[in-house]
């Protein structure tokens, strides 16, 4: 069968008759409305719209626009490894990446990672993603990661980091600062962030990575509420000494005190939620529900395809079950029942989307179908499938019904990235060869025993040290005081 022809570079298209998530301020939706892209921006948003000659129609009928959705929180380097971690706890992925063998990356597997991931978002239909680029050692791997991101389709925000060395220490390099602010001045990206974690360590010696963060204008996104890693006493350095500030991403915020939510709260602050990685590895109790009770804007992530689904769909399923669930179990703990979900499923998909756009300080360009914004737009419709019939709550079919296989076209500034269920942008057989040429490198490094057995990890008679933080010498009580057995 011969695949039907893309829209070209630069084209007008006009997506007609789809069920239209604005994801505006009052979340308008057009039960069958059109959506007008030209020179890469979304011209018109409405229904019967007239189109420039030569536009490319898309029949959207039967199928769902909404704007490309944003994680903003992905390990994307080590996508090169995708299920390999399926039984791990965090503790293992501690030991594994943060003690031994993170450090056999090389720069190429890096951009390997980051190849794979970039087409990975575009085809689920995530149009922007912040990568989490913790394992930057050196500058020659910064290099690499935003030579592949640069060279992706999609838009990426590169967030520096590097979980071998204290963020004060790595940040001071000359040749990484040259890395970094070469990374900044590339066009080829859509920001910069720095990530690193704070310990809780009284001497707050990652007062020098916030000052660098503040001197070059980045936001700082950073590992809080992890259980055994980061809590409280983290979030508290960085108000007390004035680093908490507008912006600033809180991921994961799952072991969090009343305090803490109510200081990053009050400073401006937003959390990035791994449901899925929340549920499965124990940073804490997904905490969707203490995000909204404190008025904190939230945000979706994949965290990592070692383990996970590299989908905002998974994603937004999973945070809906654990808000409610947590909601019906603290009910019947009391003898109550539910009457009614606080958490709606529009407000998922808003999480998405127009969150996401929020988090990376990007609300003004992505995020939302309004005139003026960049064409960054999905179509969900899948003529083949009974998964999109009937179509009756837009939201409900995004959240419940729908997955990748469902995305039909994505737009990325008017360019058609992915068109009729299939990429078209990107070299996918070229990305699998850098990727298999990774693995190869990681499994002979290794040694085949020890590669096996790190996928399939042994139940330890005793507990295995908690906190990966091999670059300082403090140490928090925080779970060693609730284990009875220290």
């Amino acid at each position: 069968m011969t695949a039907t022809p893309a829209p070209r570079d630069g084209q007008p298209i006009v997506f007609r008759g789809g069920t239209v998530l604005t994801m505006d301020d009052r979340r308008t939706v057009i039960p069958s409305g059109d959506v007008l892209v030209v020179d890469g921006r979304i011209a018109e948003v409405g229904v019967g719209l007239a189109a420039p000659d030569g536009a490319f129609e898309i029949d959207a009928s039967g199928g769902i626009l909404m704007p490309g959705m944003i994680d903003t929180h992905r390990h994307m380097w080590q996508t090169a490894m995708r299920g390999y971690g399926a039984d791990w706890t965090l503790t293992q992925y501690f030991v594994w990446y943060y003690l031994t063998h993170g450090t056999v990356f090389r720069p190429e597997d890096v951009a390997a990672g980051n190849l794979v991931s970039a087409l990975d978002a575009i085809e689920s239909g995530i149009t922007t993603t912040v990568d989490w680029s913790h394992g930057l050692r050196t500058a020659e791997h910064t290099d690499a990661a935003v030579e592949a991101l640069v060279s992706s389709p999609g838009r990426y925000v590169l967030a520096h980091g590097d979980i071998f060395q204290g963020p004060w220490e790595w940040t001071a390099e000359p040749e990484r600062r040259r890395a970094l602010e070469a990374a900044i001045a590339n066009p080829g990206l859509f920001g910069n962030q720095l990530a690193f974690d704070v310990t809780g360590d009284p001497a707050f010696p990652e007062r020098a990575a916030f000052e660098v963060a503040r001197e070059l204008g980045l936001t700082v996104t950073t590992h809080a509420g992890v259980w055994g890693a980061t809590n409280d006493d983290g979030v508290r350095l960085m108000h007390e000494n004035g680093f908490a500030t507008p912006g600033t991403i809180y991921v994961h915020a799952a072991t969090l005190s009343e305090d803490s939510y109510q200081r990053i709260a009050a400073t401006g602050g937003l959390v990035s939620l791994s449901t899925e990685s929340e549920d499965t590895c124990g940073q804490g109790y997904p905490p969707s529900h203490e995000l909204r009770r404190h008025g904190i804007p939230a945000s979706l992530s994949v965290d990592t395809s070692v383990w996970f689904s590299a989908d905002l769909f998974s994603a937004m399923r999973a945070t809906v079950g654990a808000d409610r669930a947590i909601d019906h179990l603290r009910a019947h703990e009391v003898g109550d029942t539910v009457t009614h979900s606080q958490l709606r499923v529009e407000q998922v998909v808003e999480w998405a989307t127009r969150g996401g756009a929020r988090a990376i300080g990007k609300e003004d360009q992505v995020g939302s179908l309004e005139a003026g914004k960049l064409a960054d737009v999905v179509l969900i419709k899948n003529d083949e499938s009974p998964s999109m019939t009937p179509l009756l709550n837009p939201y409900g079919h995004v959240v419940y019904q729908a997955g990748r296989g469902d995305v039909h076209t994505v737009l990325v500034g008017g360019r058609a990235v992915k068109f009729a269920g299939r990429l078209t942008a990107g070299d996918l057989p070229g990305v699998r060869a850098k990727v298999e040429a990774t693995v190869e490198h990681l499994r002979a490094s290794l040694g085949e025993e020890e590669w096996i057995a790190g996928m399939n990890p042994e139940i330890p008679e005793s507990k295995v040290l908690d906190n990966p933080y091999q670059y300082t010498e403090y140490r928090s009580d925080a779970t060693h005081a609730a284990d009875p057995a220290r």
